[in-house]
This record gives C-alpha cells, structure tokens and sequence, in this order.
C-alpha cells in the first residue's frame, strides 16, 4: 500500500467509477487531473479517461506515467480547466467527472458546476471532492489559533473570497445545497481523512501494521455521518437529473 492519503483519495475514484457504471467502461472526465495518478490507472482498468488541467507539465508528466504503464491508448490530456471547459471537451460525452480538489479553488463554484452538467451525459455522475471547513476549524483550535478557528466558524462556502481568504472550505449541507441547485441529486456522501492529516508520519510508517490499520479505520469511519462532518475531505458522488416528462395538451410527452 502506498501512502495513506493517496490511496484514500484513489479509493474515492473507485467508489464513483463502481456507482456510476455497473461493471461497464466509463467514458471519464478527470478536471484538474495534475499529473494523472489516478487517471492511468483508471485507463489501466479499461475505462477511457481525459484529463483536463491548466499545467503543462503536469500534463507532460501525465504523459509519461502512460508510458511507463505501457497504455497505447486511454488516456487523453488537455490543457484548459474550468472556465473554458466546453472549448476543449464536447457536451454530453462523458458518463463520469472526477471533481477532486477544484471546487474549493474555482472563483465560481456554480459556473463549475454547471459546467460539468453539460459536458455529462443524461444520468452520469460526478464525483466531488472539497475540503472539509469543520475539520480546519479542529485543527487550528488544537494548534492555539482560536481566532483563526472562530473566524473559520463564522464562514459559509457561498460568501467565500478565494483571493483573500485562500481555498474555500465546506460542510456537508453547503455542497449538497450547491450540487442540488445545479440539476444533480446527491446520491452518496461520505468523509475522507478524519485522522490521517493528524496522526503524525513517524507514526504510520514505522509502526508494524499501522498503515494498514489507519487506512482501514478510515474506510470504516468514512460511512459515519457523525464523523464525515469532521473529515478533512468531503466527498459527495451525485447524478446528473434527467429531464422531467410532462404531457401537452395533445397528449404527448414532452421534456422540459
């Protein structure tokens, strides 16, 4: 097993891959990807991913890591992000985006998000992965910091100022509320690293066994709603709405 956190985060993709389609290959939109840890592996696993992210060199090094895994084919980088999503990427092509660390870091969440409605098909679900305000506000009360622990209290995700007060941070009602105003319905929530960004590294990787048994805790707590209110990450796997049928007064079904 590698690194706690990492596989944590890898084991969130395979949550959404495994609820999003049944057995089948995915067509995978991987935004802000980096350098594609989880999406060569993914691609390994047969499903066809692009990844969409504004670096370079992050994409170079996407590149490599799909060589070295020796992938012919599978994975796909593109240089852009959010913003300019629908330049690079056509609507309706993908069955699954993985969200993973970009919420929190956009100016606009909802234009993210409705964004990533689009390029969806029908159906398909996104996987969202934000950083948890509950948690951060723990962290800086057990570091001495109770003023940046209040004023943390104090904040909600929907007035956050990523220019002055850094990467927005979540509870688990706000980014519900935001997925659901956008035409997703969440279907599953769940929290990731309630103890590793606190249990100190000399910890997990010099005492026998307790990486493993970190990882498992928090695979168990991770179904706790009680404790995914504290978790560092939040993580929420919804589905895109399909279209509502209404009848006209001909009689026949029509979308709206």
């Amino acid at each position: 097993m590698g690194p706690v956190r990492t596989e944590l985060m890898w084991q969130s993709v395979v949550d959404a891959v495994d609820l999003a389609g049944s057995g089948e290959a995915l067509d995978v939109l991987d935004l802000g990807g980096g350098t594609g840890g989880d999406a060569v592996r993914l691609a390994a696993l047969g499903h066809r991913v692009t990844v969409v992210d504004p670096s370079p060199d992050a994409l170079a090094s996407l590149h490599r890591r799909g060589v070295e895994a020796g992938l012919d084919e599978g994975v796909n980088g593109v240089q852009g992000d959010a913003d300019d999503l629908l330049e690079h990427v056509s609507s309706g092509s993908f069955d699954l985006v993985i969200c993973h660390g970009v919420i929190e870091h956009v100016d606009d969440p909802a234009h993210a998000l409705s964004t990533i409605a689009t390029v969806l098909r029908p159906g398909g679900h996104v996987s969202v992965v934000v950083a948890g305000r509950n948690a951060a506000v723990v962290a800086r009360a057990l570091a001495g910091d109770f003023v940046t622990a209040q004023a943390l209290v104090e904040r909600s995700a929907g007035t956050w100022d990523v220019r002055t007060m850094g990467f927005r941070r979540f509870v688990v009602a706000e980014l519900e509320e935001l997925l659901t105003s956008h035409g997703f319905s969440p279907v599953a929530t769940s929290g990731l690293r309630v103890f590793a960004d606190l249990v100190p590294s000399a910890i997990v990787d010099t005492e026998p066994g307790a990486r493993d048994a970190l990882y498992a805790l928090e695979r168990l707590l991770s179904r706790s709603a009680e404790f995914t209110s504290l978790s560092a990450g939040l993580h929420t796997i919804a589905r895109l709405d399909l279209p509502s049928a209404t009848s006209d007064p001909g009689g026949n079904s029509a979308a709206v």
